[in-house]
């Protein structure tokens, strides 16, 4: 069960200064906790607890931040059942789901406690010249310094994990701010994280609303600031960050092609998954169906047999596959955009119908270009088929967006595989899968409006690092 109160988290104690925030229970709409709220002195606080700690948090032996991390991989663990219902009950996720999310956090807290003992550095010979005889340098990673980190509803605990862990696991101190729908998840990790021995100042967890939390992008003695997000709020903090570093992770529409080669049955479980999985909240979810002319209508029937198959309901029932949206506004956007797709032109294949935050799955085909199901980012429980017959032009549908997160091919063709790699302007290709496959290890983020950086444990490690050279005259 959830207490009524949370507390929030400033410089590593638990402070209960107010309980402003209301949290609802994303199913039935009613508060389900309240939590404190943190205000302009507070971040301020926080930044400057922050700021304090950097020294001892960079002279924090290896050993011992890899200590914390394994100390939160134990309590995870051993609060799973309590994680995954608080999930659950926060973001509305199927309890399948929200189990599947607390594994994920688990993992990316024990990949950072292995990688929080292998930055290495490198020696690098200098006498490349005549005038470099006798010189050698030597490069090592340094923590960059105090860090920003703004989570969003859709992962609140994986999502927040990818910026927290690898902070400690490089001894970076930060300031967090969770999405206000859905901040008790990176709570119970700042109450874990309270555990330890980190030092004072180390982290902040601040549950804020976004007018009040400028601090978090504007403040100049932050040094990088991590944001996950929808694109027009991540563009927009990039644009007021001032000198800090800036690493964004925002939106998709992504696709995915079913060559005529592919294996029909089991791209259908896995576009199921990627369409619908959490009500199609997530920013590598499939949107765009491309289907070879070939396959299109028996993979058409197919995916419309299944899709009218999905449960959806109460997400704490195991059966649940569809659960509701963050908010019933959400579920009203999207079904606007798909009146506004059917009206001009489009063709409801099943779904289509709202109650409240609950949204039925939905295809549709003949969508408009210009339709915003086609151009934006859907966010929810619904995609679109497109047809096409030569490989060439499926790639430069996918490529024809705003967006370039992730995409996924069905082929068995190798040459297809690497000439897809090459010529897809994403972050990642998926082969055999959707685009909404993730490992936490790997190197994840986009690329034109999707984003800047790299998160996957090591790689979001050196984003929050700087090298620091070092010359050495031998004679």
């Amino acid at each position: 069960m959830l207490k009524p109160v949370y507390p929030l988290y400033l410089n590593n104690e638990a402070q209960q200064p107010n309980a402003d925030l209301e949290v609802t229970d994303k199913f039935s709409g009613e508060v389900a906790f309240r939590c404190a709220q943190a205000d302009a002195k507070t971040i301020e606080m926080g930044i400057q607890g922050a700021v304090e700690a950097a020294e001892p948090m960079a002279r924090m032996p290896a050993y011992e931040r890899q200590a914390v991390l394994q100390h939160c991989v134990d309590r995870f663990g051993e609060r799973f059942d309590e994680l995954a219902y608080a999930l659950c009950v926060e973001a509305g996720k199927p309890i399948k789901d929200s189990e599947g999310e607390v594994g994920r956090l688990i993992d990316t807290f024990r990949i950072a406690a292995e990688e929080s003992v292998r930055m290495t550095g490198e020696v690098q010979p200098l006498d490349i010249s005549p005038r470099a005889k006798g010189y050698q340098g030597i490069w090592k990673r340094v923590p960059i310094g105090p860090c920003s980190f703004i989570s969003p509803f859709n992962f609140p605990l994986n999502l927040a994990a990818h910026k927290i862990a690898p902070a400690i696991a490089v001894g970076c101190p930060f300031v967090m701010k969770p999405a206000s729908r859905t901040p008790l998840g990176a709570l119970i990790m700042g109450e874990v994280l309270a555990e330890t021995g980190l030092p004072k100042g180390a982290f902040s967890i601040l549950p804020a609303h976004r007018e009040g939390a400028d601090l978090f992008t504007t403040d100049d003695r932050l040094k990088l600031l991590s944001f996950t997000g929808s694109p027009d709020v991540g563009w927009d903090l990039k644009a007021r960050s001032g000198k800090k570093k800036v690493v964004l992770e925002l939106g998709g529409n992504a696709a995915v092609i079913i060559d005529k080669d592919a294996d029909l049955d089991d791209a259908l479980d896995r576009v199921i998954f990627g369409a619908f999985y959490q009500s199609g909240q997530s920013c590598i979810g499939v949107q765009r169906i491309l289907v070879h002319a070939q396959v299109y209508d028996r993979f058409r029937d197919m995916l419309v047999a299944r899709t009218k198959t999905l449960v959806a309901g109460n997400p704490h029932d195991r059966n649940v596959f569809i659960g509701p949206m963050i908010s019933e506004g959400e579920a009203q956007r999207l079904d606007g955009w798909i009146q506004e797709a059917v009206a001009q032109g489009a063709k409801l294949l099943c779904g289509g119908r709202r109650e409240g935050a609950m949204l039925e799955a939905t295809l549709l085909e003949n969508v408009d270009p210009c339709s915003k199901i086609n151009i934006e980012e859907a966010f929810g429980p619904v995609a679109f088929l497109m047809m096409f017959s030569d490989f060439n032009d499926a790639l430069a549908m996918v490529n024809d967006s705003k967006y370039g997160l992730q995409a996924g091919i069905f082929t068995r063709d190798l040459f297809q595989m690497f000439d897809a790699w090459d010529r897809l302007d994403v972050g990642g290709v998926v082969i055999n899968d959707v685009p909404s496959y993730r490992v936490d290890n790997m190197p994840y983020g986009g690329v034109k409006d999707s984003g800047l950086g790299r998160e996957g444990v090591r790689f979001a490690m050196e984003d929050m690092t700087e090298i620091r050279n070092l010359v050495i005259r031998r004679n």
